[in-house]
């Protein structure tokens, strides 16, 4: 006998639905389940003459999909606000993980990275507006928003080689295309030292393990005692981790000035 499978638009829908935050799930089930139950016991109008007859056709319809809608769209709802509960739980046990163990990062799958780095950037104020999970190396993994701009993110779980230059151009060329606000490659290793070169004074930054880590510790009051950020010593901005690509101490995480974009201000403090 042959296995049955749920229909594509169900998976497609209750995908939707678990990008949603668990309680607006939640609330949308109980407003479908109430508003379409209401339209199937609103009795319809009798009496009609013919000219009446198009609306009572639309109202039957209406009616006929309100019927098993009544009971499909809470599920769906609900369903997906289990998974996306169960998804924010998840990256914040990975969250905590990376916060207090060294190999965190180490012991994580592919798949875990990429929710850990969507929790990392939530945390820093953005919106997460999609997470592809298209596989290890699939382009861009994480969607974010704030302040009315979008910023593409890529996650490389690479353990044992550094990454190059390659990963990072190209995904500069789909911000070029796309004509977004700015772009993050965000590693579990190290990047080269010609990645470092061809990101510095772009909209492009390199977030590399030792970076994650320590932004993570921060968020959670491990590393600076409290979860606030050092604050730009030039011009008061929050400042950001990034990766020292040239000097005496090439690859070194320092704390540096969010503004650095728009202003090029070039306050620095060292990390803790």
């Amino acid at each position: 006998m042959a296995q049955r499978t749920k229909p594509s638009w169900l998976d497609d829908w209750i995908e939707m639905a678990a990008r949603l935050p668990w309680w607006l799930g939640v609330g949308l089930a109980v407003v479908s389940y109430f508003g379409l139950h209401w339209l199937v016991e609103k009795p319809l109008p009798t009496g009609l003459s013919s000219a009446q007859f198009g609306s009572f056709a639309a109202s039957a319809l209406g009616r006929a999909m309100a019927i098993p809608g009544q009971y499909l769209l809470p599920f769906i709802f609900t369903l997906g606000a289990v998974i996306s509960g169960f998804k924010r739980s998840k990256a914040a046990q990975l969250h905590h993980a990376v916060a207090c163990r060294t190999d965190g990062l180490a012991s994580m799958t592919w798949q875990e990275f990429e929710v850990l780095v969507a929790e990392y950037f939530r945390r820093e104020g953005y919106a997460v507006t999609d997470n592809g999970g298209g596989g290890p190396d699939g382009g861009v993994d994480v969607l974010l928003k704030k302040g009315g701009k979008r910023y593409l993110v890529q996650c490389k779980h690479w353990r044992a080689m550094r990454v190059g230059v390659q990963p990072v151009r190209e995904l500069y060329g789909v911000m070029a295309a796309h004509r977004v606000g700015g772009g993050f490659v965000v590693t579990s290793g190290r990047f080269t030292e010609e990645a470092v070169r061809f990101a510095d004074g772009l909209a492009l930054e390199l977030i590399d393990g030792l970076a994650l880590q320590h932004g993570i510790r921060a968020q959670g009051g491990w590393t600076l005692g409290s979860a606030e950020k050092p604050h730009c010593p030039q011009c008061q901005a929050p400042m950001v981790l990034r990766q020292a690509g040239r000097g005496a101490a090439p690859g070194k995480p320092f704390w540096g000035c969010s503004g650095y974009a728009k202003t090029r201000c070039r306050g620095t403090r060292e990390v803790a």
